[in-house]
């Protein structure tokens, strides 16, 4: 079964892949957050960069809009790049985002997105595959939308069993999940709560046919995680520090200065502090530090002071 590192705005960007690749491994594909093409068709510098900053790796990059025009304009940039898949994101939540009716906001339009496909799989010169939600609203949508996606060759259709609203909370809804897995033309990877290996055995048991699972917070807060998936070790202190260490260094010579690299390091210490007993009271002054020493001087106690989890067992976060 394939294993894909999920695309998380703002944390798995070029530096954190290829640092993150050097020190674990273990995963097929990485997804690169998305880009939003403009009315212009216009490919930023920063998107340039962003796009092409990890061709070394089997990377598959993400496109977020609710315009055939616009998308196709993506894929052409993404073949031309040397891509040789593209990616529609029909599950961020962010209210920014589907405000705009992107994102999973376009659930909420089957008729468009219909239309979107059909313009899209006419023309298009890359295989695309889908990130989804089971809908906006409610779950009930799933089956109108599932219909919608039989329909064309979509390449891998990943699921988040969540609706728009309840973001990356609650219980995922596994029976619509089981629909998919039961009636889909296409094949399917699951995406959402996998932390740790016996997460993603469990789901392998139950569905033997599974193409594919796409994890994201999971192994930012175990690293190891898809390397034991793959049969490998568990990650040491000495390795997690050393990755710590090379990815803050990463992020200084990207930034060229300590301040911006200290903020991305909270970000990902916000998940990976979970692998860490009794991480809360460290993890907290963590994200309310400020400056580069501050943060410093707390990771170097987290290193210190805190034993590492028995994170075979039990969820992270």
């Amino acid at each position: 079964m394939r294993v894909d590192f999920a695309p998380l705005d703002g944390i798995t960007k070029a530096v954190f892949r290829q640092v993150w690749d050097r020190f674990f491994g273990g995963v097929d594909r990485y997804f690169i957050p998305f880009f939003s093409p403009t009315d212009q068709h216009i490919l930023t510098d920063r998107d340039r960069h962003e796009l092409t900053g990890s061709m070394d790796l089997p990377c598959v990059p993400q496109v977020m809009t609710c315009r055939a025009a616009d998308f196709l304009w993506a894929v052409e940039r993404l073949a031309d790049l040397g891509f040789s898949e593209a990616n529609l994101n029909l599950g961020c939540p962010s209210g920014t985002v589907t405000a705009k009716g992107k994102g999973s906001g376009f659930l909420a339009r089957p008729d468009d997105l219909d239309r979107f496909f059909d313009e899209v799989f006419s023309k298009t010169r890359l295989p695309v595959s889908v990130k989804t939600r089971l809908g906006y609203q409610e779950a009930g949508e799933f089956p109108r939308l599932l219909e919608i996606f039989n329909r064309y060759p979509i390449q891998c259709l990943t699921i988040h069993p969540r609706i728009r609203a309840e973001k990356y909370r609650g219980e995922i809804h596994m029976d619509c999940f089981a629909l998919a897995m039961e009636s889909s033309r296409n094949p399917v990877c699951c995406n959402g709560d996998l932390q740790t290996v016996e997460d993603v055995r469990r789901l392998e048991a139950r569905f033997p046919s599974l193409e594919a699972v796409m994890i994201g917070r999971g192994a930012i807060a175990d690293p190891a995680l898809p390397r034991k998936l793959q049969g490998g070790p568990a990650a040491t202190r000495k390795e997690l520090q050393a990755f710590a260490a090379a990815l803050y260094q990463g992020y200084q010579e990207f930034y060229g200065q300590a301040h911006p690299a200290s903020q991305r390091m909270k970000e990902i210490w916000f998940y990976l502090i979970h692998l860490f007993e009794n991480g809360e009271r460290l993890g907290g002054r963590l994200r309310c530090s400020r400056g580069p020493k501050a943060y410093e001087l707390l990771e170097t106690e987290i290193f210190q002071t805190l034993p590492l989890r028995d994170h075979a067992e039990g969820d992270l976060f």
